[in-house]
């Protein structure tokens, strides 16, 4: 059974937001949390995620970022921010509201959630409001040849201003890799979650640019990060069988290379035949994730303890 609890946050540019988190308890009383945030395109419907954490006694969480999923209101541009550190006032209140029930909390981050969730740790370092971050394919570079990635860094002036979407077009590939009316193996709602994906605005493009650059230059991330990325990137433009068993939305070996950059102490795990989404993966890939996952928890977030789940 889920919970629901809406987060009124300040007006922004477009006016009312709010931020949305999705709970759900252990059938034990559970001192420990794990809170996870969504990429783009996206909101938390991964219910076996939380089935892994709950059944190992710890408490689950998941929000809905502004202008995702659930807490997208009718006169907003879906997913459209100015800066990832919007994103810090809904993410500091759900910690808070986790950590009045909780005494340990670990963030699950997903692509561009794994982007934002070591800038906001970086920023309440010496806190100990979370033990551990796990980063499920994060965001940390343009999967886009070096050149693009260039012209986007000399326009991030004005860019960083305007709400226009850019003509980038738009690909179903990675959505028919996932969705069940398309051969893939789950069922969300396409409404929320669009086959082909949002546009993206330039505000948007400008705001991911200037959070990547922030991290290249080095965090100081002061608790273990787990890494998770597949082994093999693909770029594709139409729908081909090896888009099943790879990322094609970003490039593994931008993941690996950055990840040194998050703190002292980072743990970069590749996954054989993984989807960009690693826990959507097929189940040989997933079960693996969700192993290496189980063991970096027990080893570095949970160590010393003997109610390790």
């Amino acid at each position: 059974m889920y919970e629901i609890t809406v987060l009124p946050m300040p007006d922004d540019f477009e006016g009312q937001v709010v931020a949305t988190l999705v709970s759900r308890r252990a059938e034990a009383g559970s001192r420990r949390a794990v809170l996870y945030l969504h990429g783009f395109t996206d909101y938390f419907f991964q219910d076996h995620l939380a089935d892994h954490y709950v059944q190992r006694g710890i408490d689950f969480y998941a929000l809905d970022l502004r202008k995702y999923g659930r807490s997208l209101l009718p006169h907003q541009t879906r997913g459209l921010v100015r800066s990832v550190t919007d994103y810090f006032p809904e993410i500091d209140e759900a910690v808070r509201l986790i950590r009045r029930d909780h005494d340990e909390v670990t963030i699950n981050a997903h692509s561009t959630g794994g982007l934002i969730a070591p800038l906001w740790a970086d920023r309440v370092r010496g806190r100990g409001l979370v033990q551990g971050l796990v980063l499920n394919s994060p965001f940390f570079d343009l999967n886009v040849p070096a050149p693009l990635r260039l012209a986007a860094d000399l326009l991030r002036t004005p860019l960083s201003y305007t709400r226009r979407a850019l003509p980038l077009g738009s690909s179903t590939v990675y959505g028919q890799t996932l969705h069940r009316s398309e051969g893939g193996e789950w069922d969300y709602d396409l409404e929320l979650k669009p086959l082909g994906g949002f546009s993206v605005h330039a505000m948007w493009l400008a705001a991911i640019r200037r959070a990547q650059r922030r991290l290249h230059q080095g965090l100081a991330v002061d608790v273990p990060v787990l890494v998770l990325a597949s082994s093999t990137g693909l770029r594709v433009r139409d729908f081909v069988p090896e888009a099943r068993s790879a990322d094609i939305v970003l490039d593994p070996a931008h993941i690996a290379r950055w990840s040194t950059s998050l703190g002292p102490h980072v743990t970069c795990v590749r996954i054989p035949d993984g989807l960009h989404d690693l826990v959507l993966s097929a189940e040989p890939a997933r079960k693996q994730v969700f192993a290496e996952l189980d063991r970096w928890m027990n080893a570095f977030v949970y160590q010393g303890n003997e109610n390790k789940p």
